[in-house]
């Protein structure tokens, strides 16, 4: 049974990422005070790329803060020329929701959450880009979220509420217990040939219709899609 309670809210606004410059959302800050969200997100957030970020079903973002010990031994924040977040508190991954007690393997797809005085659903992994890579200046930060397995999660909100510091969190409702997000992720990530597993994957009535499209086309082509545009930012070889 879930039931914590928030650890941080997290808002941004669109400010120039990295060299690039590109317009990103991703600098998120702890704010204090109830803030209201509806299927579009949190009301003072924003995203600098609507096509690929934000929308009903990447309306919260929520990251583990458990993920973040993990990180401090696996990135030198000390090294000379780091320039990248803190890795002390949260926000370094673009969340809206932070919180100590729960992983991929304790989440599944189509949970239904009280989120402060609303109400969400888990309906999708987050899909790590090359402005991971930008917002830490590490090349192969995007890759190592991914093989990780540490991406955190997408709500879509089912009823509109207000959250804030020390709000709960509570499960439910549990229709697939079989799907943790753990398990999709080393499926669309990882175990990457595995079709059976894939089409029972694309049977699940909760999945985000954009995962959805992915499985449905790897199983139709038989091959994985490059992965390379969306994590460096530039083309490479098919996985």
């Amino acid at each position: 049974m879930i039931d914590l309670v928030i650890e941080a809210v997290l808002v941004g606004e669109v400010k120039p990422l990295g060299e690039r410059r590109a317009p990103s959302g991703i600098d998120k800050k702890i704010v204090s005070g109830a803030q209201a969200f509806n299927e579009l997100g949190l009301i003072n957030d924003a995203q600098g790329d609507l096509k690929s970020h934000g929308g009903v079903d990447k309306s919260i973002h929520h990251y583990p803060f458990d993920h973040y010990q993990h990180w401090l031994n696996d990135v030198d924040t000390a090294a000379e020329g780091y320039q990248g977040p803190p890795l002390q508190v949260a926000g370094a991954f673009g969340e809206n929701i932070s919180t100590v007690g729960i992983t991929e393997k304790d989440v599944c797809l189509g949970d239904i959450f009280q989120l402060g005085s609303g109400v969400v659903q888990l309906v999708q992994g987050r899909q790590p880009c090359w402005k991971l890579n930008e917002r830490f200046g590490l090349k192969t930060m995007s890759r190592d979220v991914q093989k990780t397995g540490r991406t955190g999660w997408y709500y879509r909100v089912l009823e509109d509420g207000a959250v804030e510091e020390g709000s709960r969190f509570r499960l439910i409702e549990r229709p697939e217990p079989d799907w943790n997000l753990a398990r999709i992720v080393e499926l669309l990530y990882v175990d990457v040939k595995n079709f059976a597993a894939l089409s029972d994957l694309v049977k699940v009535p909760h999945l985000a219709d954009n995962w959805r499209v992915l499985a449905e086309r790897r199983l139709a082509k038989g091959e994985v899609e490059d992965w390379g545009r969306r994590l460096d930012g530039v083309s490479s070889a098919k996985a």
